[in-house]
């Protein structure tokens, strides 16, 4: 594990401990490459909203004005007296907030609708195999397991936000990271492929089991996204990063869109996707209230209530988001904090290991 903290611009912590690779014996460090997952998918939203600034889009707009491939997207209404499929037309047409605030009724495996997750899974439409277009159009065919608007529900709909950079910028999503993101932040270490001259440096990747131990996942799956070209750059996972380099991403968030001069986003845009966008009427949110009494911005998570109990420490305003493999981030804007946090191994959660260190985070920082 390994972490970083800034607070009011300066670095106040950094740590790591243990091993990035145990079988070959090779610390953890401040240069150790991880994939995060989830943590792609603010990344994704601060290129999308990019555009936004630039006028190229409204956050009402119907998802299909640029994706026609759902444009004819149905709901899954239940069975008919043949055991066949009702699918209904939805009640209102996909827009763009719902892709950055997970309403859009599309899935990633976590409805409890089961003939919806079957058709997901016979029509595997994030294989890494297919690009972004083609991701589209297999979506297109897979039943919404809910009405647009009416339930949080994650699923790859920040794939959907990548295929809108690509549309209405014109170019290839990972070079318009590169081109927009990372070269004006000097984020040299991120990107989906790692090359051979960094490969060494990439942690492996484990399986967490109940008695504590862990067991290595093997090295042609766990690692094969970052260490061969693939036609898929989703939105939603695949990038691998260093502290130093996703922490200038936080901090330029923290900054409300500014870092070392370079202006990424404008200061009410990032106002703007760290601010609750889930109206309260949409009560069905999954698993999203296991991150605490949370509501959810563009791409984030927003606490919107104090912790209480045993919940992890925080401040109402912070905005967050993590990755499958237990990695974390969160900007505090009220005690001007920036943190990351980076460990390698799954399931997500089975350990406090984030409640611990928010809550020392929080306790030296008063």
């Amino acid at each position: 594990v390994s972490a970083l903290v800034f607070q009011d611009d300066r670095e106040v912590y950094f740590g790591a401990f243990g091993l990035a690779d145990r079988e070959m014996g090779v610390p953890m460090k401040r240069d150790t490459l991880v994939q995060i997952f989830s943590m792609t998918k603010p990344v994704t939203g601060v290129a999308l909203m990019q555009l936004y600034e630039r006028g190229l889009f409204r956050l009402d707009d119907p998802v299909a004005k640029y994706i026609p491939e759902l444009a004819d997207v149905k709901v899954f209404a239940g069975f008919d007296k043949d055991n066949k499929p009702i699918l209904e037309t939805p009640r209102r047409a996909m827009t763009i907030l719902d892709l950055m605030r997970h309403t859009t009724g599309m899935t990633a495996g976590y409805s409890g609708v089961d003939y919806v997750e079957s058709e997901l899974k016979r029509l595997d439409p994030s294989n890494r195999t297919h690009t972004l277009a083609e991701e589209a159009r297999l979506l297109g065919q897979v039943p919404l397991a809910y009405h647009p608007g009416e339930h949080w529900l994650y699923s790859p709909a920040v794939d959907m936000q990548a295929l809108l950079v690509e549309r209405l910028s014109g170019e290839p999503f990972d070079r318009y990271l590169q081109a927009h993101i990372f070269g004006p932040l000097k984020m040299t270490q991120t990107g989906y492929y790692v090359g051979p001259e960094r490969r060494a440096r990439l942690a492996a990747l484990y399986d967490w089991h109940e008695d504590g131990s862990m067991t290595r996942q093997g090295d042609d799956k766990a690692l094969a996204f970052n260490t061969q070209h693939w036609p898929l750059t989703p939105g939603s996972y695949g990038l691998a990063s260093t502290l130093d380099d996703y922490m200038r991403f936080t901090r330029m968030l923290e900054r409300e869109g500014e870092l070392d001069g370079v202006r990424i986003l404008k200061r009410e845009t990032v106002r703007l996707m760290s601010t609750n966008q889930l109206p309260a009427e949409i009560t069905d949110r999954s698993w999203l209230p296991s991150k605490g009494r949370v509501g959810f911005g563009l791409d984030f998570t927003v606490r919107t209530a104090q912790p209480q109990g045993d919940e992890a420490a925080g401040t109402v305003g912070e905005f967050f988001w993590d990755g499958a493999a237990d990695t974390l981030f969160w900007i505090d804007p009220v005690n001007r904090i920036a943190a990351v946090l980076f460990t390698q191994y799954m399931p997500f959660g089975k350990v406090p290991l984030h409640k611990d260190f928010r809550d020392a985070v929080y306790a030296a920082s008063h």
